[in-house]
């Protein structure tokens, strides 16, 4: 599956990363605890998450992350936004609560991480 595949499934809102769409996904990562995705041993994931800091962008691009989905209606600062673009990884927002955004992407054959 592709981020823009996945994009889809989330009716996410793109924020930053538009040449990236087309990165493979392999597996999904949920967490609001960054320790928590430090701790993945999975590459090519998309990460689901709340937590809205620019940690969350270091942690994704140290650890393999292809894509970063804010959940819960929640919206990356500016410095966020800037890092991901340097970094080549697509931002996107969804409305959808964390767990059905997990539910969607599992459904359509997405491990999780």
């Amino acid at each position: 599956m592709t981020v823009r595949e996945c994009m889809a499934k989330l009716d996410a809102e793109l924020v930053a990363g538009e040449d990236d769409l087309n990165k493979t996904v392999e597996s999904v990562a949920a967490s609001d605890l960054l320790s928590d995705v430090l701790a993945t041993p999975k590459h090519n994931f998309i990460l689901l998450t709340g937590l809205c800091t620019p940690q969350v962008v270091r942690t994704a691009e140290l650890m393999g992350g292809v894509a970063i989905v804010f959940c819960r209606a929640k919206y990356p600062p500016q410095e966020a936004i800037g890092m991901a673009k340097v970094h080549g990884i697509p931002l996107l927002c969804t409305r959808l609560p964390l767990f059905e955004a997990c539910c969607r992407l599992a459904g359509h054959g997405l491990e999780k991480a």
